[in-house]
């Protein structure tokens, strides 16, 4: 009975998927098999044919892997390995190039025979790629193939740098990597300009023949590929799909990368569910009124019964009860008051009336986070009189074009001669910037002052952005974590000084409402690292600080996604006059219009995406029947 149950409830899924709490967990299940495979060879005296990635997915499998071969035993010399692919052109000693990758992360530190490491020549002429193409091929058959071959999945659904269109059977060659890949590639390069247009990789083909392939994935970001290479359609527009017709396949993912797939994301769909379950019943009542194109309050019993919720119907209903019930408790989302209401009965508002006015701090992870994200709740927050303060946690000085800085060196020259002062010095550093820029390597370590021109010009835009919203100076706080402070796109890990000095802020504000980015699917990883970073230090406060218990942290989402609307619990609307003053705030970035260093996927401007996404989320309201805003910027509470 058990497995009819998996099975009903894994109908949509066209090949095997196993699910991990997280992807620690994941990465250490696979690094097992790989162990396993090993020592079972090992014992017949055979020799292990392993093809391998790169690229985040498996780095926690490498570490794995090196810490059993130190502290178990396990040992590489019988081990031989093919990489998926390189770019091309790349030097192997380049800081990008998949050589440098996987001595990094995995051959310096296991005894594997140098001999027995295989990964494509990015150096080759261009004439001589064909023929190594077909070696790499011939190589692997004379072995007897590939034993086991791990895969991550790129948001194309490429597999290694089987971009869309790329052929069922081909085999290894080189290819022309796609838009969205060397977007997604950008920040490891110093800018999309930067990245390789093509890439030498194994084929659908060379991968098929593997007699296991295991794909892996891992987050959010991932999850909308993950269901259309799960349960779409075989299709070349999706070359992970291709899997689907593979025996020997298993996709390896972690509860986030998995949450679009039906059993997880309508599992109502499926199987039986518990409805008592209030934020599943919302989430299942909104899913059906948005599937069938009504409001709430207009939802029948049949459309229950045709779309899966026939159960909640009978244990619930009637189903116009259900329906007021989800539309009071959509409506209680919204508030004109993001600082509570005074002197207003509070039992359904997402905010408390009490204190009247509230200290609040907005965290900013990137200069520019706190306009972008909530611009139009900063300014009403700072309107309604609350001792609002922003802290802006990072620098952001790695996302500044050089050119930006000798226009301001420039500036700073010619205003220092304008007042009879000696420029000399400013001169000189002008002059080894301008010498510096075109040697410049992609993501090359700028030199310390350029860095501090750098960071100067995001804090003058942070600062003028901050006064447009109505703070006084001493409420505007610059924190420069120190994790961010390499002068790379890879940061540190956190360390002591990043918590300590958040702790100080806090204790110096002792704030009753925090405002923290929890847009976790930010392409660069910061605002997951400063959200942690916020947690470590009220975890901390929370056992010698009152205030603490009385504290609210409401998180936002930044440029990159919203919130679902059943996960929304305060919904702020702004008028078409507020919506232009956020604007005007998102504005004095400028170094951060038109075209930023670190765009993401979205070709839009900042601006832009504010704009669409906040009247995106007026729009779903609008559609389930709330009243019609002309933008909303949405929260959702973290209870610590």
């Amino acid at each position: 009975m058990a497995r009819l149950n998996l099975l009903e409830e894994t109908r949509y899924e066209k090949l095997p998927v196993s699910v991990y709490g997280n992807q620690q967990e994941a990465s250490l299940a696979v690094a097992g098999r790989i162990a396993k495979l090993i020592r079972d060879k090992q014992a017949k005296g055979e020799q292990a044919v392993l093809g391998l990635a790169t690229g985040v997915t498996p780095i926690r499998v490498y570490a794995e892997l090196v810490r059993l071969h130190k502290e178990e035993g396990l040992s590489f010399k019988d081990v031989i390995t093919f990489n998926l692919d390189e770019y091309y052109p790349m030097k192997p000693d380049a800081a990008q190039s998949y050589v440098t990758f996987m001595y990094e992360n995995l051959f310096s530190h296991v005894d594997i025979d140098k001999a027995h490491v295989h990964i494509p020549d990015g150096t080759l002429d261009k004439e001589d790629v064909v023929a190594f193409c077909l070696d790499y091929e011939k190589q692997i058959e004379e072995l007897g193939g590939l034993d086991l071959q791990i895969l991550g999945i790129g948001r194309t659904g490429h597999i290694g740098f089987n971009e869309p269109g790329s052929a069922p059977n081909s085999g290894t060659r080189l290819v022309t990597l796609d838009d969205l890949t060397r977007s997604d590639a950008a920040r490891d390069f110093g800018g999309k300009a930067n990245v390789p247009t093509k890439a030498i990789t194994m084929g659908i083909g060379t991968i098929f023949k593997a007699r296991e392939i295991i794909l892996m994935a891992w987050s959010a970001k991932k999850a909308p590929i993950v269901k259309k290479a799960v349960e779409g359609e075989i299709s070349g527009e999706v070359p992970a799909t291709y899997l689907q017709l593979s025996d020997h396949v298993e996709f390896v993912l972690d509860e986030a990368a998995a949450s679009e797939l039906t059993r997880f994301d309508t599992p109502w769909l499926v199987k039986d569910c518990s409805w008592d379950d209030n934020t599943l019943k919302k989430k299942a009542v909104i899913w059906l009124a948005d599937t069938i194109g009504k409001p709430v309050l207009k939802l029948t019993e049949e459309d229950y019964n045709n779309h899966g919720m026939a159960q909640l119907a009978v244990e619930q209903g009637p189903v116009y009860n259900i329906n007021i019930d989800i539309f009071n408790q959509i409506q209680h989302t919204i508030t004109g008051w993001p600082g509570g209401k005074p002197n207003a009965d509070d039992s359904q508002r997402p905010e408390r009336a009490l204190p009247a006015k509230k200290r609040s701090v907005i965290f900013s992870p990137h200069p520019d986070d706190d306009v972008i994200s909530m611009g139009g709740t900063f300014i009403r927050l700072v309107d309604q009189g609350h001792d609002v303060h922003v802290a802006y946690q990072t620098s952001g000085n790695t996302a500044v074009w050089d050119d930006d800085v000798l226009r301001y060196m420039e500036f700073a020259i010619d205003f220092t001669n304008s007042i009879g002062e000696d420029s000399n010095h400013l001169t000189k550093l002008y002059e080894e910037m301008r010498a510096f820029f075109p040697q410049k390597q992609p993501n090359q370590i700028d030199t310390r002052e350029i860095r501090n021109v750098k960071g100067f010009i995001r804090k003058t835009e942070a600062i003028s952005g901050a006064r447009y919203a109505g703070l006084p100076d001493d409420h505007i706080h610059f924190m420069a974590l120190p994790f961010y402070e390499t002068g790379k796109t890879k940061k540190n890990t956190v360390g002591e000084e990043d918590i300590q000095l958040t702790i100080d802020l806090l204790q110096k504000i002792k704030p009753h409402q925090i405002f923290a980015a929890g847009d976790f699917a930010d392409p660069n990883g910061t605002h997951l690292v400063c959200f942690n970073i916020i947690l470590a230090a009220l975890d901390r406060l929370k056992a010698t600080e009152d205030w603490v218990k009385d504290c609210w942290l409401w998180m936002y989402r930044g440029a990159w996604h919203e919130f679902e609307t059943h996960e929304i619990e305060m919904a702020v609307p702004l008028s078409p006059q507020e919506v232009i003053r956020k604007r005007n705030a998102i504005f004095k970035h400028q170094s951060q219009k038109d075209r930023p260093v670190f765009p993401g996927d979205d070709a839009r401007e900042f601006w832009v995406r504010a704009e669409d996404r906040t009247s995106d989320t007026a729009k779903k309201y609008d559609k389930l029947g709330l009243a019609e805003y002309e933008a909303m910027e949405a929260f959702v509470r973290y209870r610590f």
